[in-house]
């Protein structure tokens, strides 16, 4: 009860740009924030030099505004590049990628985040390729956590594997995205469960783990560490 009692909480006030709420799911604990699809959402990566932002102070000294909340939003390579698909703004600098391949993003399915004109969509990488939608930003990643209400074919109930990890679902409307950490390593299953049976979104993608971090300031989080390639974030 205390965690329905916090969801409706969390959805219940569209008057604030963003809701973070810490939540409890068997034993674990996770942090959501659930960003309405027609607040200012956007991805970065550079700025106007072509430099790598690369942590959540140098997005808020490139933003146009306050930054209300962000997240490390995809995978990336050594140089802090996307690993896959990016769209920033309407303009791509890094193509789709739909082949299997080693570590979680080729862990197919995949799946792309894509957002922007007021909608917020999470969609396996095949789907969106047969039928882009227009995205104004996109972000791609893997796996999917949770295609269609089925977990990943892949995930094991009792995996061994558990690091702290984040990603993101979206509504099936497209009018909101939630986005989550765990607090304490996790495994896949747990966290696409959490994503479905909790939050009860049909569509989830996993973001990183290890070097997942939260900026939400509400909450007075602003997680330091790694420096980050892709980042989603909130401009008021």
């Amino acid at each position: 009860m205390r965690v329905l009692a916090a969801l409706l909480a969390l959805w219940a006030a569209p008057a604030a740009a963003v809701i973070c709420e810490d939540l409890s799911f068997e034993d674990h604990s996770l942090t959501a924030c659930t960003v309405n699809a027609g607040e200012d959402l956007r991805l970065f990566h550079t700025n106007a030099n072509g430099d790598v932002l690369g942590s959540f102070g140098a997005v808020e000294d490139y933003a146009d505004g306050a930054l209300r909340f962000a997240m490390n939003a995809g995978m990336y390579h050594d140089d802090r590049a996307p690993v896959g698909l990016f769209l920033a703004d309407g303009v791509e600098t890094q193509r789709l990628i739909t082949s299997d391949g080693p570590g979680n993003f080729g862990l197919l399915p995949n799946g792309v985040f894509c957002f922007g004109n007021g909608t917020a969509r999470v969609i396996e990488s095949l789907t969106y390729q047969a039928n882009p939608p227009a995205c104004r930003f996109a972000t791609q990643s893997g796996p999917m956590l949770v295609i269609d209400g089925e977990l990943h074919p892949r995930f094991i109930p009792n995996g061994s594997s558990q690091f702290i990890r984040n990603g993101v679902g979206t509504a099936d409307d497209h009018s909101r995205a939630v986005f989550v950490i765990s607090n304490d390593p996790i495994n896949f299953h747990t966290f696409g469960r959490f994503f479905r049976d909790v939050l009860g979104l049909r569509q989830a993608l996993y973001f990183d783990g290890k070097v997942s971090r939260l900026y939400a300031p509400e909450l007075g989080r602003a997680d330091i560490g790694f420096q980050l390639g892709p980042i989603v974030g909130v401009v008021e």
